[in-house]
């Protein structure tokens, strides 16, 4: 019976000692699927706080663009200017919410623009995707951006009203259209120039380019200043009345863009860490390249386009950001540098009065970053790629400038688009809004 029993006994215990190991690698894998949840949910959480924190950077800017437009234009015209940037950014809030945000992310089935998840309907109660809300806060944010550009090429001799109106289409239409075309599949779509391969990464095409053909389009629309150009065409400077201020504003656009370019991750992972130098490198490089050239042509180096070099290096790397090396950012800013200070000449020349030179800023370096993203890309270079590239520049400039001169011009014949001479001579400030903006003193200049 012993005999019989020490088989018994030797399996009980190899059970014994085998039945905690099977116990153990149920428990070991219950752990690393727990920990793998826990390590996705903190992710998770990362990415909505870090694309939060980088849409109010980047609503911030609204605030160095207002410092730049009034610093850069004269002080009857800085309640206008404050006034048309805080509507503009309410006005498209309300204009992205409703149809913009929509069109531009919606589903779409021929590339062209979305048709869905207007009124915010892709985010359905508490039940809803928290994503949506989060992405629409900080694409928001870049809808405003876009009009914004706009107020500093028609200031001085705008209507209020005619202003309030442009800001609601671009953010509800113009730019969210264009928008579909290049980043539509960030949500729900995907746009036809998206689909080709098109290089823009933050926007130097999609938001600069867009805001920028818009204000040459204004900027034609409405004419020059009264006294920017004498009886033979001399070109007559009309100075800012608070460069301090203007400075003070390109420095909070560029902290606003460590929001704007490397928040277009809505990612925080180390991936934004080369973006955040880039971006910084091409500003640099743009303020010495402006003035330098500035100093060349006019013998002094110039504060005015040293503060738009800035400015010009930071919409020339948008589209590259992340996608080119740091060497080739500085190349890039430089570049912009130079082009910037020609540009604002060139225009000039052409009569074309721009007041804080925005046309030059964001609608030709931004096609300048948009073809840099192509030309310095770091996976390699090809026809193809530069010709989509070409393709998003020229389909930006005809749908911006295009859509825009008709929106201007159907202002200008309804409502009427510019105040008249004798109250551009008063001061918008004064005649649109019964305000100035220094009651210590009151002057014309």
């Amino acid at each position: 019976m012993k005999n019989k029993m020490i088989p018994l006994l030797l399996l009980l215990a190899l059970f014994a000692v085998t039945a905690p190991a099977f116990g153990a690698e149920e428990t070991v894998q219950v752990t690393v699927e727990t920990n793998a949840a826990a390590v996705e949910a903190v992710q998770t959480n990362l990415n909505f706080v870090w694309t939060l924190i980088a849409a109010a950077l980047v609503f911030f800017m609204q605030a160095g663009f207002a410092m730049v437009e009034s610093g850069f234009t004269r002080a009857k015209s800085a309640v206008n200017i404050m006034m048309k940037n805080l509507l503009d950014f309410s006005m498209g809030s309300l204009a992205f919410w409703a149809v913009g945000f929509g069109l531009m992310f919606g589903a779409t089935k021929t590339g062209w623009f979305g048709t869905t998840d207007f009124f915010l309907s892709g985010w359905t109660g508490p039940d809803g995707d928290p994503w949506v809300l989060a992405f629409w806060m900080f694409q928001c944010v870049f809808a405003a951006t876009a009009a914004t550009i706009v107020s500093g090429a028609v200031a001085e001799r705008t209507k209020f009203t005619g202003y309030l109106i442009y800001s609601f289409v671009v953010c509800a239409f113009i730019y969210p259209i264009f928008g579909s075309w290049a980043w539509g599949s960030l949500l729900n779509g995907n746009g036809w120039l998206e689909g080709k391969g098109f290089i823009d990464f933050a926007g130097s095409t999609v938001v600069h380019s867009i805001g920028g053909w818009c204000a040459l389009a204004g900027a034609i629309v409405l004419g020059p200043r009264k006294g920017k150009y004498g009886p033979k065409g001399e070109i007559r400077a009309i100075p800012g009345h608070n460069i301090p201020l203007a400075a003070i504003g390109v420095f909070i656009l560029w902290l606003g863009w460590f929001g704007f370019n490397p928040g277009s991750t809505t990612t925080g992972d180390t991936s934004i860490a080369m973006i955040f130098v880039n971006t910084n490198l091409a500003a640099a490089a743009g303020v010495v390249a402006a003035m330098m050239i500035s100093w060349i042509m006019f013998k002094k180096p110039d504060v005015g386009m040293s503060l738009n070099g800035a400015l010009a290096g930071l919409v020339g790397i948008t589209a590259g950001c992340a996608n080119v090396s740091p060497t080739s950012s500085i190349i890039i800013g430089l570049i912009a540098g130079v082009i910037v200070v020609l540009s604002v000449v060139t225009l000039d020349r052409l009569h074309i009065d721009d007041p804080v030179g925005a046309v030059s800023v964001h609608g030709v370096c931004g096609a300048w970053g948009t073809l840099a993203a192509g030309l310095f890309n770091m996976e390699g270079v090809t026809t193809a790629i530069i010709t989509t590239q070409l393709i998003g520049i020229v389909a930006a400039f005809v749908w911006a400038f295009g859509t825009a001169f008709i929106l201007f011009k159907t202002i200008d014949k309804t409502i009427g688009l510019r105040i008249s001479e004798e109250d551009e001579l008063l001061g918008v400030d004064i005649v649109e809004h019964g305000a100035h903006a220094y009651n210590d003193f009151q002057t014309i200049n």
